[in-house]
């Protein structure tokens, strides 16, 4: 049994038929042929039932006429010696005959001299046209002698009595002509449609060769190797710019790959300093518990087990942001925020300072912007000398929340440093030897994940963290704590 649901599929896809078929070259190629089956089947057809049709229509019309004008000379009584087989516009007969009802040849064409009645049609009425195909009653050595011809009869008053009018077209080779243009569209149509289908198929897997080979490509690319690239043809068609948006991708998760691996490197070393000085603590009160002042180290195992926990929430909460976690955002009014905080450290070391303006609402998570905003005063409080400032301020569709200290401040090359994860400038580690690095990063991830950004402005002295965020529509209901 196959557990495996891709696995399975791939198996049901290759033992069962598909019709249209599933190759993309297989299809084009289909398509192509029938295609071209229609736009050569239809002329062929046209030419194989019309044109034999016209042809001898128009053989039909010009020996009619040639009749007609040998039978009006008739009327008249002027009928030449030798009759001439063509004139002026479209009358035209290879042969002409006019004969008596006697049977008597009274007038002829050149090649005609000497002949007998080449047809013996006898059209019942005057001037009612009478057509034949059949070969003529020529002499065995005449040229035309058994070829099939076109007889038109006329029959019409001459002043000496009733006379026919014979007007012969050789059809021969027009026949000839009609056989070799069906035996073409019978046998040309098939090896048209052939050589087009050769073809496309031909061109269609020189088209996706390029295609063949990134599939290669991406079929020996696995999470150890995101390295790779595949193949870019140098068409700079449509293919070729499937390939730059894959390797594009491939380059995207790669370096994805690369910085998470550099987090949980980062997120074990982390840890497992906090976690080997509690160990080792905790071994060296316990081979030595007469000399172990045991409620200073309990005090030390909670204040450890408190960063350590404070350094895991940490990770969960950028391991949610990384991961695209969305939560439910309602209007928000950070001066309310700011002054609950505030008055929760209203016994800090240092003053905290506030000009907040009323409502400022934005639009997001009050508990991930409550986060945001004690990260930043628990940065301020430990750098400040004196006082931390606080404010939130509108600026026209933004709302601007500013934590300023009065101490030492942060380099101007070290102001995109801090929001690296796991990264602590050398004051932060002498202030806090417990800090994991992580409080700047998730603040600035929390304040993108709501449309905004965080960074540090110039400043006089100290260090100064502006929040701006794009303000909430209005109407959008109560703002949240």
């Amino acid at each position: 049994m196959v557990c495996d649901p891709v696995v399975a599929a791939k198996r049901r896809g290759t033992g069962r038929r598909r019709f249209p078929p599933s190759s993309l070259r297989a299809r084009l190629t289909l398509v192509a042929a029938l295609v071209a089956t229609v736009a050569f089947c239809v002329p062929a057809a046209l030419v194989m039932t019309v044109a034999p049709a016209a042809l001898q229509d128009d053989t039909r019309m010009r020996a009619e006429l040639a009749a007609r004008r040998v039978s009006s000379q008739a009327e008249r009584g002027e009928l030449p010696p030798e009759l001439l087989t063509f004139a002026a516009g479209t009358a035209r007969a290879d042969h002409m005959q006019v004969v008596a009802p006697d049977g008597r040849v009274m007038a002829a064409s050149h090649k005609l001299a000497g002949q007998g009645p080449i047809a013996t049609l006898l059209p019942a009425g005057f001037e009612q046209p009478v057509v034949l195909r059949a070969p003529l009653r020529l002499s065995p050595r005449h040229e035309s002698f058994g070829e099939t011809h076109l007889v038109v009869a006329v029959r019409t008053r001459a002043p000496t009595g009733p006379v026919v009018v014979y007007s012969a077209v050789n059809i021969a080779h027009i026949e000839r002509t009609i056989t070799a243009l069906r035996l073409a569209a019978l046998v040309g149509t098939p090896f048209a449609v052939l050589l087009v289908t050769a073809v496309a198929w031909t061109a269609v897997g020189l088209t996706l060769r390029p295609v063949a080979a990134i599939r290669r490509r991406l079929e020996r690319i696995s999470g150890r190797d995101l390295g790779r690239r595949v193949p870019v043809p140098d068409s700079g068609d449509e293919i070729a710019r499937l390939a730059a948006t894959i390797n594009d991708t491939l380059e995207r998760l790669h370096r994805s790959a690369e910085a998470q691996r550099r987090f949980v490197a980062d997120a074990s070393h982390e840890l497992r300093s906090p976690i080997s000085a509690l160990h080792t603590q905790l071994e060296v009160d316990a081979e030595y518990p007469d000399q172990t002042d045991w409620l200073a180290a309990n005090r030390r195992a909670l204040d450890a087990t408190r960063r350590l926990a404070e350094t895991v929430d940490e990770l969960l909460a950028l391991a949610r942001m990384d991961a695209g976690t969305t939560t439910e955002k309602r209007p928000v009014d950070l001066s309310r925020l700011a002054a609950a905080q505030i008055r929760r450290r209203a016994r800090e070391r240092v003053p905290i300072h506030g000009d907040l303006a009323p409502e400022p609402r934005v639009l997001g998570s009050p508990a991930q912007l409550d986060r945001l905003l004690t990260n930043l005063l628990d940065n301020a409080v430990r750098h400040a000398r004196t006082r931390v400032d606080l404010s939130v301020q509108v600026e026209d569709r933004h709302v601007v929340l500013k934590v300023a200290d009065d101490g030492s401040g942060i380099a101007p090359e070290d102001r995109e440093r801090v929001f690296q994860r796991f990264t602590r400038l050398k004051e932060g580690r002498e202030l806090d030897k417990g800090g994991s690095g992580l409080g700047l990063p998730l603040s600035r991830e929390i304040a993108r994940s709501h449309g905004g950004d965080l960074g540090i402005a110039d400043t006089p002295g100290g260090a100064c963290f502006v929040l701006r965020l794009p303000r909430a529509p209005e109407g959008g209901g109560p703002a949240g704590r």
